[in-house]
């Protein structure tokens, strides 16, 4: 059965504030420009980046992440924007972001118009569920969850300044985690 984000993101426990530490990392490689966080939730890493003087766009389908993010956004320059992607309500332009965040989202037809989506010398910045058979974790649909191997695979055409998988703080399943630059 699927989450109930709107129901997840109602509950203040589950809000995560600080920004992912790879974001922290791809930020501090390029001057702020234009920035996408792809399903931003509340807005953890689209805050940090305005923060930092960044453009950005963030979308999410939740109401509610929506909402939060909107209240704290207040006086940053984040254009929110409520839309499913998995539906196509949001279309990722060529070459029209200077760095692209994807934290614990996986739809793969992505994959190529985030590719595109990245202007030369510009940043992709994910970490992503892998399939994972560590006894005790609840099962997920593996249309969520990427292949050993096959994050680096998505962006092999691309300078890869950072690639691991493996355990992540706070988290219960392994992680994929890349820094890619478009070249």
């Amino acid at each position: 059965m699927p989450r109930d984000w709107d129901q997840h993101y109602s509950n203040a426990a589950n809000l995560e504030l600080l920004p992912a530490p790879l974001l922290v990392e791809a930020a501090g490689l390029l001057p702020p420009g234009r920035a996408l966080d792809i399903a931003s939730g509340p807005g953890r890493n689209a805050l940090y980046l305005a923060s930092l003087g960044w453009k950005v766009t963030a979308v999410d389908s939740s109401p509610v992440a929506i909402s939060i993010l909107r209240r704290r956004a207040v006086g940053l320059a984040v254009d929110v924007r409520r839309a499913n992607l998995e539906a196509g309500e949001f279309q990722i332009l060529p070459e029209a972001y200077d760095l692209i965040c994807d934290f614990f989202y996986l739809q793969r037809r992505l994959f190529p118009h985030i590719r595109e989506g990245v202007r030369l010398g510009g940043v992709f910045a994910a970490a992503i569920h892998l399939v994972d058979d560590t006894p005790g974790l609840r099962p997920r649909n593996p249309a969520y969850l990427m292949q050993p191997g096959e994050l680096r695979a998505e962006f092999a055409a691309w300078k890869i300044l950072y690639y691991s998988e493996g355990a992540e703080p706070d988290r219960t399943r392994r992680v994929a985690r890349i820094l890619a630059r478009r070249a």
